[in-house]
């Protein structure tokens, strides 16, 4: 027969369906894996972005510190520059 043959042409078409769903399956899997390879990024860097802001919290209070020392100091100064006028 020199024609078309049907069967053929309904293997093709099976054929063709399966490569494109195996293709949309594999590439699915691919998407899940990067976004969660993404998610572990960005949970480490929140981690890292806790840490850091507790760090200058701690310096901020420090440096809270010795300002008030200082401004104490220094009014102390001032009295004793007072008394001494």
């Amino acid at each position: 027969m020199t024609g078309i043959d049907i069967p053929d042409i309904v293997y093709a078409v099976v054929f063709g369906t399966m490569v494109i769903f195996g293709v949309k399956y594999i590439s699915g899997i691919f998407h899940a894996w990067a976004l969660g390879a993404n998610e572990k990024q960005y949970r480490a860097l929140a981690e890292r972005v806790v840490t850091l802001q507790a760090e200058s919290q701690a310096s901020l209070s420090a440096v809270q510190a010795d300002l008030a020392k200082i401004a104490s100091g220094l009014a102390e100064i001032e009295r004793i520059l007072k008394q001494v006028e």
